[in-house]
């Protein structure tokens, strides 16, 4: 009977949100508009008798949609979008977000709400709706203007931060408060959690999803990417995070997968059914009785998020550097709530840190907003040319004297080569002590329990902890010598830049040695005690402890070379998903010179000591006249040499570029690993 009864509730919502949809799409309005109001029209408080006879299990479904709903904001997402939009999102939504937050906290204690509802408030109206925009902004045929392409990427940052809101009103709501030092350890470690699982998944999980799209199944493909979504959204709820943030997370991580067209098109389907099971679920939780008491606070809260959002997203895009026209386009396009602020309320209401009366309200406020944002959107010229027109001449020319100002400024400000250097090691030493945290975070909670199933171990906690110490050193090693690496060659570039000729005369060459080796000393000394700190859970008595050193620099000492290759064939792999072209979503039909682009890959090769090619110049090798591929880069010691001459001579550890097809860069990498014998030649493949 609870099957019957399930499928009856499945399929009334079903059936009446797509009957309300279709009239909302023939009315050309929001169809998310059309699912709340499905909702309310089976809810329990509107019909005479209740259509729905289990809504904890409509509500368990409307969870999935959660899921889903941001794994596909995740695979919108592209971490090279948000390096071409800059400072200007960022600073667009950090500016959005602070005001927005204050004006609904204030609104809230106005009204004599509590201080929980009212900071729920605040972060409610802080997000905007991404899905609403884009379909406004596709459907007004504006979504290539410039102004869209900065909301598309304030919106980018806005999911990011919209994620680290969700942590910490967890956190405020499970302890009741949340002071400075929480705040840092919170961000500390949610910062941890997204570089280790962000460069773990782009290197391993974009792999996986190519290998399963070489078989050409859909289903396949389909199952394995919801495998991973929902794994990792129950990954990261065992850490302590929502599902929305693993959800996101991972659907960032597919993204960069090469066949991301044809899983965004596969996972399309499944997101929209179990979506909209969400948003009806939340017309499900309107209570006409409630919003009708609430009618004051609701014309307030719409009237605050517009003219807020409209100003605070046009200040910080203007801030920026973007003329008067662009700031106002960007905040009247961004004038909004939507899913983030339900999932925000459902989290005060999970909590039970909330009042019923504050999701009815955001429902609200949302569909007003939603219905508006269009028209919004549209009469932005005519707002701006009235304001251009009534505004004094003095400060519209103090305005555009601002962003000529700023804009000379940032076309100035070049850096050199050195300076990209430094912030590329500095980056990666960041990362790779992310990652080395995150090791030493996972085994000190490994070794809280020893194992039942070993019973000798079980027996000697000591012991078990310092074999699980151990295993950490052993995995954290590879990024421990790269970061100490990256410290000797952050240390000679220091010494070469900041002790000059002119400065120290014949003593120059000897006073950089050493400003160099101190540089390395003390970065030593620092990853030394960032590694005691980690482990101080971990680590034996005294007595044991120099025992325990003497391991580890032997481990060291053994394992020195390995770890070197080991981390140098991740950092390809990272390297190479992020330097991959982005996926063009609505590229053109693909003509004969793009097809024979298509067909043609680049690979990276990591020189060993078997390799033939040691020591042997390019000229030498023939690599392009016997196998097709070319070599056109090669990385040594962190300086890239792009295009080398035919004189250039291949070292260990040379990470070699190759260019070619599939099977031209097979046989080239085989001769270069040193995995077949020098092959012979053979002549050039013919064009077909």
């Amino acid at each position: 009977m609870h099957g019957i009864a399930f499928l009856q509730d499945l399929a009334v919502v079903l059936i009446v949100a797509g009957l309300v949809t279709i009239l909302f799409h023939k009315l050309k309005q929001p169809v998310v508009l059309g699912y709340i109001l499905a909702g309310f029209i089976i809810g329990p408080q509107t019909p005479p008798y209740s259509l729905i006879h289990d809504e904890e299990t409509i509500r368990t479904l409307s969870e999935l949609g959660i899921i889903l709903l941001l794994f596909s904001l995740g695979l919108e997402f592209n971490l090279r979008k948000l390096t071409q939009v800059g400072a200007t999102a960022f600073l667009g939504a950090l500016v959005e977000i602070i005001v927005m937050v204050t004006v609904g906290y204030g609104i809230g204690m106005a009204f004599g709400w509590g201080r929980m509802d009212s900071l729920f408030l605040g972060a409610m109206l802080a997000i905007s709706s991404t899905t609403i925009i884009v379909k406004a902004l596709s459907d007004l045929g504006l979504a290539r203007e410039r102004f869209a392409s900065l909301i598309f990427g304030i919106l980018i940052i806005e999911d990011i931060l919209a994620i680290v809101m969700i942590v910490l009103l967890s956190g405020i709501a499970m302890t009741g408060s949340l002071t400075l030092a929480d705040v840092g350890t919170t961000l500390g470690k949610l910062g941890i959690f997204l570089v280790t699982t962000l460069v773990l998944g782009l290197i391993a999980v974009p792999r996986l999803l190519n290998h399963v799209g070489r078989f050409r199944s859909n289903e396949m493909l389909l199952v394995t990417v919801l495998g991973l979504c929902f794994g990792f959204s129950l990954l990261a709820a065992k850490l302590g995070y929502s599902v929305a943030l693993g959800a996101f997370v991972i659907g960032a991580v597919i993204s960069e997968a090469r066949d991301i067209v044809k899983i965004e098109h596969l996972v399309e389907p499944v997101r929209d059914m179990f979506s909209a099971v969400f948003f009806v679920t939340i017309g499900l939780m309107i209570d006409p009785k409630l919003l009708w008491e609430h009618a004051l606070p609701i014309a307030v809260i719409t009237v605050a998020t517009v003219v807020g959002k409209v100003v605070s997203c046009g200040l910080g895009t203007f801030i920026a550097g973007n003329d008067t026209r662009t700031s106002l386009r960007v905040g009247m396009g961004l004038a909004q709530i939507g899913e983030f602020s339900f999932i925000i309320a459902a989290l005060g209401l999970s909590l039970k840190v909330t009042s019923d009366f504050l999701y009815p309200i955001a429902v609200a406020v949302s569909a007003i907003t939603t219905l508006t944002t269009p028209y919004l959107i549209r009469g932005s010229d005519a707002t701006v040319r009235q304001l251009e027109n009534r505004a004094p001449r003095v400060l519209l020319s103090y305005l555009r004297l601002y962003t000529q100002w700023l804009s000379q400024l940032g076309s100035r400000h070049q850096s050199g080569f050195a300076g990209k250097l430094i912030r590329r090691w500095a980056v990666q030493i960041a990362l790779n002590l992310a990652l080395i945290a995150a090791v030493f975070i996972g085994a000190g909670f490994v070794g809280r329990t020893p194992p039942a199933w070993m019973p000798t171990v079980a027996a000697e906690p000591r012991l078990y902890r310092t074999l699980v110490l151990l295993a950490a050193v052993v995995l954290a090693l590879p990024m421990f010598i790269a970061a100490f690496r990256k410290f000797q060659a952050l240390a000679r570039l220091l010494a070469e830049l900041k002790v000059t000729r002119a400065r120290a005369g014949h003593r120059t060459d000897a006073i950089r040695n050493v400003v160099s080796q101190v540089i390395t000393l003390a970065g030593l000394v620092g990853l030394i005690l960032f590694g005691f700190a980690l482990s101080s859970t971990l680590l034996p008595p005294l007595d044991s402890l120099l025992a325990l050193l003497v391991i580890i620099a032997l481990l060291v000492w053994l394992l020195w070379g390995a770890a070197i290759r080991i981390h140098s064939r991740a950092q390809v792999a990272l390297e190479e998903t992020l330097s991959q072209p982005p996926v063009e979503r609505h590229a053109p039909e693909p003509t004969r010179a793009a097809t024979f682009l298509r067909d043609t890959d680049l690979e990276t090769v990591l020189l060993t000591h078997t390799s033939p090619a040691l020591g042997r110049r390019l000229r030498e090798l023939e690599l392009r006249a016997n196998s097709g591929a070319s070599i056109v880069g090669i990385e040594r010691d962190g300086q890239a040499m792009i295009n080398p001459g035919a004189d250039e001579i291949l070292r260990e550890l040379d990470q070699v570029l190759l260019l070619g097809t599939p099977r031209q860069l097979s046989e080239a990498r085989h001769f270069l690993e040193g995995t077949t014998p020098d092959p012979s030649p053979v002549s050039p493949p013919t064009a077909t």
